[in-house]
């Protein structure tokens, strides 16, 4: 990408200076841009082209750098339309590119424009009469539109029955507990009891008459 510095002093007047790369400003002869001038020093400026960026930077000059009527004390990155000053003498920075990005933007607009145009006409017209639809398609007398062909349904895959039925998840059912199995988990639940308390006494006994 490149810029345009188009002189606006009258010192210059209609003078164009392209910028597409790194440019030294200044009064000596070995700079990119040389600006006959006592008020500008001999080294003044600096343009630097970064990532498709123009950044100004004063290089310590006695009359200044301004960008925008603002004198700049450090590296400044510029933008389509900056007023930029060296000392007394203004250009106006322009990009290369802005009329074909004018010109892009405004045939987008014309033809969103139209497409805007031509659905607000559809909707308005409505939809068509059966005497405005194609003569090619034969209707009944309902409107319906007859002898069109119906698309084929997708292939069955192979392995896959259509007419299987799905088989149904059995669901466990809790089968209830009867009262003479409870009845009979009781009485053995009594007779070991009893059976536990009658080894404790016999136990105790023999304890008793062995440490007597």
């Amino acid at each position: 990408m490149s810029w345009i510095l188009q002189a606006i002093s009258d010192e210059l007047q209609g003078q164009e200076v392209e910028v597409k790369q790194d440019m030294l400003v200044g009064r000596h002869q070995d700079c990119d841009l040389v600006l006959q001038s006592s008020a500008i020093s001999r080294r003044h400026a600096a343009f630097s082209v970064r990532d498709e960026q123009l950044w100004l930077t004063d290089l310590n000059s006695s009359n200044g750098t301004f960008v925008n009527d603002a004198r700049i004390a450090q590296e400044t990155l510029l933008t389509q339309g900056d007023i930029v000053q060296f000392a007394n003498l203004k250009f106006a920075l322009l990009a290369e590119n802005a009329d074909l990005l004018i010109d892009e933007n405004l045939d987008i607009a014309a033809g969103q424009t139209a497409a805007d145009n031509h659905a607000q006409k559809m909707n308005e017209q409505g939809m068509p009469s059966l005497t405005e639809r194609s003569a090619e398609t034969a209707v009944n007398h309902e409107g319906m539109p007859q002898h069109v062909a119906v698309p084929k349904p997708a292939p069955i895959p192979e392995g896959v029955d259509p007419h299987a039925k799905a088989e149904p998840t059995p669901i466990p059912v809790e089968q209830p507990v009867s009262r003479v199995e409870q009845e009979v988990e009781q009485q053995k639940n009594v007779s070991v009891g009893l059976m536990t308390i009658i080894v404790i006494i016999i136990l105790a006994v023999l304890a008793f008459v062995f440490f007597k």
